[in-house]
């Protein structure tokens, strides 16, 4: 048997695409080359994140293969 709690992804899943909307939103208002160099950093991070969170959602939804423990008959 296999126990999953995805709530953590759930979590992470809107706190990346908030942060994402976030530094979107600088990135429209900012002119200072550094302080956009610095906020796409941060948004190319949020965006691996959220790929990252997403893969284990699906993962997470996915039945596993029974396993020779959860066979009543061994």
């Amino acid at each position: 048997m296999r126990l999953v709690d995805n709530r953590g992804t759930v979590v992470d899943r809107f706190i990346a695409r908030a942060n994402i909307a976030h530094f979107e939103d600088l990135l429209a208002g900012e002119t200072d080359p550094e302080k956009r160099r610095m906020i796409q950093d941060l948004l190319a991070g949020e965006k691996q994140k959220l790929e990252i969170a997403e893969r284990q959602a699906v993962t997470a939804q996915k039945p596993a293969a029974p396993s020779k423990a959860d066979d009543p008959a061994v």
